[in-house]
């Protein structure tokens, strides 16, 4: 049976009142704060996955691996389910035309959903809302992918913090141990809803195709955490968590993750609160999704991308460093971050190419890609967002690649023909690009600068 006949049965049936839990970005059982709010109502929980057609018809590639990792993770959930005599409900289908139906059951009681702060989401999640409270419905929503949201850390007059240092500061002088304090759903067996067999949409369906490239896993490991601050700038060993993927779809509770590093690194600690900063950001700016943060900045007269910007997705620009990491990006669905700034920095300064352009290729690209980290990383770069690096600042690829890849071993990984001709020779020269970008900027900016 699909998944929509087995709703449409649940709804005819004459059952008792009950709640519907609504997987977004969290997609585990473990310490699901909207999860077990709905297993506490008092009444019979359906779990339910909306493949959402406005996001899945705008990915640019049939085999992007985050639909493959996103079906994959539901049908784990699915097979977690049937052990408590359940199943999970999946649908491809528009969020209202769902909801429209649902509301029409008597029986359905109330839905419980994590919040989320991206723009698409606030007004998906507000049109939903409305369309459930003219029914009846209620639409509970919870903080679970962040320690502190929306306007919990603001500065003395409610302002929003703009510089990170302060609000690092005051994140951590309102963090309280009990906030790390998880919830436990495997003692609400009773709870769960029985449904009837239900075929979660394959791929095909939905017109992709399993990707093949590999998903890091979603252990902490406290090795690698308590050596974080010094390895995770070598691109060419395992330094960092590798958890932003499982970060960005809840497959890991942020709770857990905090843990982690308040024990073994207080320096990712630090990188954890720039994630909630960005978050922070994008929700009280949300302009910053497609214009400068700093208005000044949208004046830059960027070049025509024409074929350096092909050179730069490809990794072919001759400058190895930038090369080995998007060569790394096309290949894995990677990024080590330390070269994410130095390829970021290149297109916008090096290149003059505008970093939306950027933006648009790793939220294609990267496998971890948030909204809010992906705005933000690019404009730190382009020297246009909040608390960014001064547009003078203008990395040098070749002393990076000196001081954090000296023997090469990252580069050479992924550029194999580095030392032979068949190496491209450099699209721009180094100092020339330091002294067009300078001078682009300075001209555009005045004395905002």
């Amino acid at each position: 049976m699909s998944a929509l006949k087995s709703l449409e049965a649940l709804m005819k049936a004459d059952a008792e009142p009950w709640v519907a839990h609504w997987f977004r970005r969290d997609l585990r059982l473990e310490d699901n704060k909207a999860l077990d709010a709905a297993l506490r109502s008092g009444h019979k929980v359906v779990c339910f996955f909306l493949f959402d057609p406005e996001i899945l018809d705008g990915l640019e590639d049939r085999d992007d691996a985050r639909v493959t990792f996103i079906r994959d993770r539901l049908v784990e959930i699915d097979r977690l389910l049937r052990e408590r005599a359940s199943r999970l409900l999946a649908f491809y289908i528009k969020p209202l035309n769902f909801f429209e139906v649902l509301s029409r059951s008597e029986s359905f009681a109330g839905l419980y959903a994590n919040r989320d702060y991206e723009p698409y989401a606030l007004q998906r999640d507000q049109a939903v809302f409305e369309l459930l409270k003219q029914g009846g419905k209620a639409f509970k929503g919870f903080k679970d992918q962040v320690i502190f949201e929306k306007s919990e850390v603001v500065k003395a007059d409610g302002a929003p913090y703009t510089v990170f240092t302060p609000y690092m500061k005051r994140w951590k002088q309102l963090f309280r141990a009990e906030q790390l304090a998880t919830v436990d759903s495997s003692g609400f067996d009773a709870a769960w809803m029985p449904v009837v067999e239900a075929a979660i949409p394959t791929l095909e369906e939905m017109g992709f195709r399993r990707s093949n490239l590999e998903f890091p896993p979603s252990k902490i490991s406290p090795d690698r955490i308590s050596n974080y601050e010094q390895q995770r700038d070598i691109p060419s060993v395992l330094g960092t968590s590798r958890l932003s993927l499982h970060l960005r779809f809840g497959t890991i509770s942020i709770r857990s993750v905090v843990a982690a590093a308040l024990k073994y690194s207080e320096k990712w600690l630090n990188e954890l609160i720039w994630r909630e900063f960005y978050m922070m950001i994008l929700y009280h700016f949300p302009h910053s999704v497609s214009r400068s943060f700093k208005p000044a900045y949208d004046r830059i007269a960027w070049e025509d991308p024409s074929s350096n910007f092909e050179a730069w997705c490809q990794g072919r620009t001759g400058y190895p460093l930038v090369d080995a990491g998007m060569r790394e990006l096309n290949e894995t669905g990677f990024m080590h971050n330390r070269v994410r700034m130095v390829a970021a920095s290149f297109l916008t300064k090096h290149l003059l190419i505008d970093w939306r352009l950027g933006e648009r290729y790793f939220a294609r690209k990267l496998l971890d890609f948030e909204l809010s980290s992906n705005v933000g990383g690019w404009q730190w770069a382009a020297s246009s967002g909040c608390d960014a690096a001064p547009y003078f600042r203008v990395f040098n690829p070749e002393l990076q690649m000196q001081r954090f890849d000296p023997q090469n071993r990252y580069i050479l990984k992924w550029v194999p023909e580095l030392h032979t001709p068949s190496y491209p020779k450099p699209i721009v020269d180094h100092r020339f690009a330091r002294e067009r970008v300078l001078l682009r900027f300075k001209e555009a900016l005045g004395t905002s600068a």
